[in-house]
This record gives C-alpha cells, sequence and structure tokens, in this order.
C-alpha cells in the first residue's frame, strides 16, 4: 500500500499563551510533534517522510523538526481542507492513500493508525474514504458521526452547529483519516465555505455518503488516544497520560516503582531490569540507568549514565558518568563532565564537576571538587574543597592513588598531590605535594615522609 502522511501543525494555538508554538511544547523530554511523526512513521514504516503542514512559527518547527518531514506551509489558517490541500503540490503524480492526522494529538498509537491503513485497504475499492471515531461520553468539542437507520455514515455535524438530539450521539469524529488520493484532490476543491470563512475536512464525509459510498470507520477503544492539547491543561492531561504508558512500559520490562504516580521519565531514558525507583525520582533526558540499582527518593537525573548496583539517594545529576557499584547521597549534586568509576562513594553534600574520582575513592561529605583527576583508593576527608577558579581560569588539581585528604584541606589549583601522601586536617595546599609526604599547615609544608613511600629526592623537606 503505497502511502503518505499528512500531518497538520499550522495552528497559531493562541490559547496556549506561549511563545513557544504549541507543537513544539515538551511532552515527557519530546516535542509534541515528534510523536505524531513517530505514530506516522510507524503506521507507514519505510515510505515516504511524512508532510508536515506548517504556518505559524514555521521556522522554529522546521529547525526543531529537521529532515524527519518534508514541508508545505499553510500561510492563512482557512481550515483543515485549506491546510490539507497546501500538501497537494508536493504529491503532483503521486497516487496512493492519504493519510491524514494532527500534529496536536500526541498519544495517538503507530499501532492505531496501522489499523485504520489495514481496514481503508480492505475497502478502498467500496470507499474512498475511511475515518477514526471514538465512543465517548465527553464530546472534547468534536464533531458528531451521523449515520442513518442502517449504520451508514451520512456525515460528520460539529458541535457548534448540532441541534440538541445531534448533541446526544456519543460517538465522535476524531480528525483522523485515510484518503484515496485521487478522489481527496478533485473534492477538496469542492469543499464549501463554512460561516467562520474555513474550508473544513469533515464536509468531506457527507460529500462521500451523498455520492453513494458507504465511508469506513475504526472505532478506537482507547479515548485517550485522541485528546488532543489546545491548553496548558490538556498539555498536563496529556502529560500524565504518556507519563504512566512509560512507567506501565518500564515496569513490565522488569523495574519496580514504589510510586508510578510520582515518577517521571522522560521517553528516551533506558532503565535495566531489577532497578528500583523510589517516590519524586525523576530521569530526564538521554539517561541510562543499569540494573540492580536504587534511585530515588527524591533524585533528579539528567542525561547522566549509571552503571549497575549503584544507589544514588536525594541527589541530583547533571550529564555525568557513574560506573558500577557507586553510591551517592542524599544530597549529592553531580554537574558536567563527573565521572565517578567503579567503587566510588560520595557521601551527602558533596559536588564533583567536571572531575574523575577513581575507583574505589572515598569522598566523605561537605566537599567539592572540581576540575580534577582523582586516582584509585583516595580518601577525602570532608570539607575538602579544590580551589579550582583564580577569576579569570580553571585549573587542575591530581590526586594520584592511595592519597588521604584530610578534614578541610584546600587544594589551591594547579596542584599535584603525589600517591600515597596525606595532608593533615585543615592544610591548604599551594604547591606540589611529594608521593608519600605527609602535610599540614597554613600553607601546607612536608613534615615527614611516610615509611612506606620513599622520597623521590634528597631534600630533607622539599617544599610542599
Amino acid at each position: 500500500m503505497d502511502t503518505v502522511a499528512i500531518i497538520l501543525a499550522a495552528g497559531q494555538s493562541t490559547r496556549m499563551r506561549s511563545r513557544l508554538p504549541k507543537v513544539l511544547h515538551p511532552i515527557a523530554g519530546r516535542p509534541m510533534i515528534w510523536y505524531s511523526l513517530q505514530a506516522a512513521r510507524q503506521a507507514i514504516g519505510e515510505g515516504r517522510r511524512p508532510i508536515l503542514v506548517v504556518g505559524h512559527a514555521a521556522d522554529a518547527v522546521r529547525a526543531a523538526v529537521g529532515d524527519q518531514a518534508e514541508y508545505a506551509y499553510q500561510a492563512q489558517q482557512l481550515g483543515t481542507g485549506h491546510a490539507v490541500m497546501q500538501a497537494r503540490p508536493l504529491l503532483e503524480g503521486w497516487q496512493g492513500t492519504v493519510l491524514v492526522l494532527y500534529g496536536d494529538m500526541p498519544l495517538l498509537r503507530g499501532e492505531t493508525l496501522r489499523s485504520l491503513l489495514q481496514l481503508h485497504e480492505t475497502q478502498r475499492s467500496h470507499t474512498p474514504l475511511t475515518m477514526l471515531t471514538v465512543e465517548s461520553q465527553d464530546s472534547m468539542g468534536f464533531g458528531r458521526v451521523v449515520r442513518d437507520e442502517a449504520g451508514r455514515v451520512l456525515a460528520v455535524v460539529e458541535e457548534a452547529v448540532a441541534t440538541p438530539e445531534q448533541k446526544r450521539i456519543t460517538e465522535l469524529n476524531c480528525g483522523v483519516y485515510c484518503f484515496e488520493s485521487a478522489w481527496l484532490w478533485e473534492h477538496l476543491g469542492r469543499l464549501p465555505l463554512s460561516p467562520k470563512g474555513e474550508y473544513f475536512l469533515t464536509d468531506l464525509v457527507a460529500m462521500a455518503a451523498e455520492e453513494g459510498y458507504a465511508v469506513a470507520t475504526w472505532k478506537l477503544a482507547d479515548v485517550s488516544e485522541v485528546l488532543g492539547v489546545n491548553n496548558r491543561l490538556h498539555l498536563a492531561q496529556v502529560e500524565r497520560v504518556m507519563r504512566r504508558r512509560i512507567n506501565e512500559r518500564w515496569m513490565l520490562a522488569g523495574v519496580t516503582m514504589t510510586d508510578p504516580e510520582t515518577t517521571y521519565i522522560d521517553m528516551d531514558v533506558e532503565i535495566g531490569q531489577d532497578t528500583v525507583i523510589f517516590p519524586n525520582t525523576h530521569l530526564l533526558g538521554t539517561t541510562r540507568i543499569g540494573e540492580e540499582c536504587r534511585i530515588g527518593p527524591n533524585s533528579v537525573i539528567r542525561d547522566s549514565t549509571i552503571g549497575n548496583r549503584c544507589t544514588i539517594l536525594a541527589s541530583v545529576l547533571e550529564s555525568a558518568l557513574v560506573e558500577d557499584d557507586v553510591d551517592i547521597g542524599p544530597f549529592g549534586h553531580l554537574r558536567k563532565g563527573a565521572h565517578l568509576a567503579q567503587g566510588v562513594h560520595m557521601g551527602n553534600f558533596g559536588e564533583v564537576k567536571n572531575a574523575y574520582l577513581g575507583p574505589g575513592t572515598k569522598m566523605g561529605h561537605f566537599s567539592y571538587i572540581g576540575d580534577a583527576q582523582i586516582g584509585r583508593n583516595v580518601n577525602i576527608g570532608a570539607g575538602t574543597i579544590t580551589c579550582n577558579f583564580d577569576g579569570k581560569r580553571k585549573h587542575q588539581t591530581i590526586i594520584e592513588d592511595d592519597v588521604f585528604i584530610g578534614s578541610d584541606s584546600l587544594l589551591v589549583a594547579p596542584v599535584r598531590v603525589g600517591a600515597g601522601a596525606i595532608t593533615g586536617a585543615g592544610s591548604v595546599v599551594t604547591h606540589d605535594v611529594p608521593p608519600g609526604a605527609v602535610v599540614y599547615g597554613v600553607p601546607a609544608r612536608v613534615r615527614r615522609q611516610r615509611e612506606d613511600i620513599p622520597p623521590q629526592d634528597k631534600e630533607e623537606e622539599p617544599p610542599a
């Protein structure tokens, strides 16, 4: 079946009261329009790219969507029929099935569109039009599907002009259609101008019925799929449904959530089996969580990679890399460029930025490590700070393997602390520390040498 999707996304969306185009408002970490594009691609397969009809803020929409779609421009918003007309020049000489859907229905599934297309394929010799409908006591402002006594579709009547009797009809038109292209292009030009000065696709239903066609319908089981977004209330409603879907998918894949209602997971997040997510946890962006982790409660993790068997309690991670068997928190903060190697412990109120902590390193609490390279099995005492900024430039601190940094040590970068060295509590380290040296004071000086690590030179008291 040769099929192309036309997605309508040209409206001004004034009810959103936003400078951002409606279809670019994010839902679970992705722009709203992304979901319509995905659903269309899933339904059609590897066929032609969807055609996106844009108008208001067209440049912003194009910039966000890129080459995922072809574009038709609707300069004046004169209704859905007029919007579809704008795509015709892109399809000159092409024949097949045209799938029409909206860019503000992000919950519509690709499987639903595929079922609609499959029904149309079986009926196309009898009708040029197949439409998606749903039964609902809440009209949601949708048009009513009017049928005759034999059940044949006669027309779609918009709510604004429906009679009291028609308003009692519970079968609603979802605004999603399959058309035979030749019939569609011929009849679009015949659409009447509505009292509002617009041309509506819904009028094609009555045209097909008047020509003797039996308009085919696919009745949707889940009304939430066709929830549209017209304002911020709708946006929140759709976001809630989308997040429930995401959470259900991960729970069925082997992830435990102790309170799914307060667990927020973006669409592109990945989570390993037997991980437990505790309440009020936000997994955002492109975050990757390994297996058998314990995340939360009250953790926010964005664009970060977490290994297996990690514990992250009430902490914030941003663009960080955490290897296996790491525990963080409570109240830890990993900023961009933080990399914690296997087995690192980072206690409460610690912060790491653009720094590597080597395997087995312990960073107790109340410490800041920035622009640093920390070796294996280093002890970082409470209150340690790498003083990495001189007011103009950032400088690096290097701490080699098996170093013991005493509490309240200040490491004034650029500085290197050699393997096995010790800094006493309250030290202000302004010069490099030789391997195995014991330093303390303000400024810190070498006081003695560890017996198990010989000095590198013959000076009795090399400068610290």
